[in-house]
C-alpha cells in the first residue's frame, strides 16, 4: 500500500463514468488520476472533425439533466454557468417509406393531437395510457434502483418482501417491450416508434423487458441539447475535475492491473511506467477486464457480459439535404422490424433493411438548408473482434442505408467525405467489446440483477461506465461513476483511514457525499 496523508486513485478510462468518479473522489480530499489511452477524454461522446466543422459521433442528446446538476453541485460548481443548454420541445421526427410523418414532442397534448391526425383519436387516447404507465414505471424503479446500488435478489427481496412478485409487476418486468406495445398500440407505427427506446440499450425491443417503456417518461420530461454540441458537456466535466485537483493524462494506455495479497496496487502502462495506487476505478468496461486487456491478474475480477448489446455503422458527414424537413433528431424505420432484429441478434448480420437515425446538428427543428452537419446511424451487431462485418459488407450497408433514406424522401449529397465507423474501429477503441457501445444487452428481467455493480471481486478495483450498473446511457454512466467514488470512500472509511477534504473556510473536516444526489 502507499503511504501518505491523502489515498490516491486512478481510474483508468476517461469517459463520462471515469470523469465522474474522479470529480467525487477529488472533492472528498483523495488524491486522484485519470488515464485515458485516446487523445481526449470523453469515451463515447466524441467529436469528429469534418472539413473543419466539429461533430458530435456519439450521444447526441442529454436526459436527466438532475444526475449533472446533482454532481457539479456537489462539487462546489453550477452545471448551468458552466454548460450552456437548450430544452427541446421536438423529441423527434418520425417518418416510414410510406410517406407517413409523426414528430414527437415534450408536450402529451401536443403529441396526442399529432397521434389523432397520424392513426385517430382511439391510438391518441392509447398514448395517453401509454405516457401514464411509463411514468409509474419510473416512479417505481428511480429510487431503488436508478440511484441505488446494484439491485440483487436478497435486496430485492429486502425491499419488496412478499409484494416481490407485485413490484415485478408494476414495474412490467414480465412481457417484453414488443408483447407491451402489442397491448398498446393497433397501429404497428407506433409499436415500431416506442420499441426503438431498447435499442437505446443496446437492445432488442423482441427480448427486453417492458420496463424500458420508463424511457418514454424520461425523454418526456426532459431533453436537452448542449450548445455547441454534447461534447462540451465531456470538456466541462474534465474542466471541473482539473479544478477539483485530478490529473488527468491522455495518451496512457494502461496495458496492465497489477494486483497483489488479494487487492489491486496498482498499473503498468503500456510505455513501461507503473503507477501505484490504494483504489483503482475501473472505466474501460467489464468485457475489458474479463478478456485479459488489463492483464491476466484481474481476468476474473468481473464477469464478462452474458450477451452483447448492439453496436453500429455510424457516418459523420457535412451534407446537402432535400426532400424532407430536418428536424434535430430523425428516425426513418424500417419496413420490417422483426426481420430487422433478427438480423441483427439472431443471424448476426446488418440488417437487410435497415432504420436509420439522422441527427442534423444545425437544426434545432426547421427545414433543412444548406450542407450541415450531418450524424447518421444504423444498429450492427457487435462482432468487431471477430473480423466481422467484413469492409464490403459495411459498403453495402452504406449503399442500403442512402437508398432507405431516398426511398423515405431524404436525399443527401455529402460535401466533404464523411468519417465511417463500425464495429471493427469501435472494438479498436474499447478493446473486449466488439463494437458493443451499450455493455450487455438488456434481455429478460434479470438482465439488471446480471449487471456489474461498483465491487469487484479484487479489493481495491471498483467499476464505472455504462456496462456497470445502472446501465448505459450518458447520465446512467454518471451514476456508475458516483457510485463507484461512493463505494471507494466507504471502503476507505470502514478501514480506518481517514479521507479529509477542504471547507470553504480552509479548515480540513471528513465528509460523506451521496452518489446520487441532485
Amino acid at each position: 500500500m502507499r503511504t501518505g496523508p491523502r489515498p490516491h486513485v486512478l481510474v483508468v478510462g476517461g469517459g463520462i463514468g471515469g470523469l465522474a468518479a474522479a470529480i467525487d473522489l477529488a472533492s472528498d480530499g483523495l488524491s486522484v488520476t485519470v488515464l485515458e489511452r485516446a487523445a481526449t477524454v470523453g469515451g463515447k461522446m466524441r467529436e469528429l472533425r469534418v472539413a473543419g466543422r466539429g461533430i458530435d459521433a456519439g450521444p447526441t442528446v442529454l436526459t436527466m439533466r438532475w444526475v449533472f446538476e446533482g454532481l457539479f453541485a456537489d462539487a462546489g460548481a453550477d452545471l448551468a454557468a458552466r454548460v450552456p443548454m437548450r430544452r427541446a420541445d421536438l423529441l423527434a421526427r418520425h417518418a416510414w417509406a410510406d410517406g407517413s410523418r409523426l414528430d414527437l414532442f415534450s408536450d402529451v397534448d401536443r403529441t396526442a393531437a399529432e397521434i389523432t391526425c397520424f392513426a385517430g383519436a382511439r391510438e391518441a387516447f392509447r398514448y395517453r395510457e401509454f405516457c401514464a404507465h411509463a411514468a409509474r414505471i419510473y416512479e417505481e424503479v428511480e429510487g431503488p434502483f436508478i440511484r441505488g446500488p446494484r439491485p440483487t435478489m436478497r435486496r430485492l427481496l429486502a425491499l419488496a418482501g412478499v409484494d416481490l412478485l407485485g413490484r415485478l409487476q408494476r414495474i412490467d418486468a414480465g412481457r417484453t417491450l414488443w408483447r407491451a406495445l402489442e397491448r398498446s398500440f393497433d397501429d404497428a407505427r407506433l409499436r415500431q416508434l416506442f420499441g426503438r427506446y431498447a435499442t437505446y440499450c443496446g437492445s432488442s425491443p423482441f427480448a427486453a423487458p417492458a420496463t424500458l417503456s420508463l424511457i418514454a417518461h424520461v425523454e418526456r420530461v426532459g431533453v436537452w441539447t448542449v450548445d455547441g454540441g454534447m461534447y462540451r458537456l465531456a470538456e466541462a466535466l474534465a474542466a471541473l475535475a482539473a479544478e477539483r485537483g485530478v490529473e488527468i493524462r491522455c495518451g496512457a494506455h494502461v496495458s496492465r492491473i497489477e494486483a497483489a495479497g488479494g487487492r489491486a496496487t496498482g498499473v503498468a502502462l503500456a510505455t513501461g511506467e507503473r503507477l501505484e495506487a490504494d483504489a483503482i476505478v475501473c472505466n474501460a468496461g467489464t468485457a475489458a477486464l474479463a478478456g485479459g486487456h488489463l492483464g491476466a491478474g484481474v481476468r476474473r475480477a468481473a464477469d464478462p457480459p452474458d450477451e452483447r448489446s448492439l453496436s453500429a455503422v455510424t457516418w459523420a458527414m457535412t451534407a446537402r439535404s432535400e426532400g424532407f424537413a430536418l428536424a434535430r433528431h430523425n428516425v426513418f424505420f424500417s419496413d420490417d422490424y422483426a426481420a430487422e432484429f433478427g438480423d441483427l441478434f439472431d443471424h448476426r448480420r446488418l440488417p437487410a433493411c435497415p432504420t436509420v437515425y439522422v441527427c442534423a446538428q444545425d437544426q434545432p427543428e426547421g427545414t433543412s438548408v444548406g450542407p450541415e452537419r450531418l450524424f447518421c446511424l444504423v444498429n450492427a451487431p457487435a462482432d468487431g473482434d471477430r473480423g466481422r462485418p467484413a469492409l464490403e459488407e459495411i459498403d453495402a450497408c452504406e449503399e442500403r442505408t442512402m437508398r432507405w433514406l431516398e426511398r423515405c424522401g431524404l436525399r443527401l449529397t455529402p460535401t466533404a467525405p464523411p468519417i465511417r465507423t463500425g464495429p471493427t474501429e469501435f472494438e479498436a477503441m474499447f478493446p473486449g467489446s466488439g463494437g458493443a457501445l451499450y455493455g450487455a444487452a438488456t434481455h429478460g428481467w434479470r438482465a439488471s440483477l446480471r449487471r456489474a455493480g461498483s465491487h469487484t471481486r479484487l479489493k481495491g478495483l471498483y467499476l464505472a461506465g455504462g456496462g456497470a450498473h445502472p446501465g448505459a446511457g450518458v447520465p446512467m454512466a454518471a451514476l456508475s461513476g458516483r457510485l463507484a467514488a461512493a463505494a471507494v470512500i466507504a471502503d476507505r472509511r470502514s478501514t480506518s483511514i481517514p479521507v479529509r477534504t477542504a471547507t470553504r473556510g480552509g479548515t480540513s473536516t471528513s465528509s460523506t457525499r451521496s452518489p446520487a444526489s441532485g
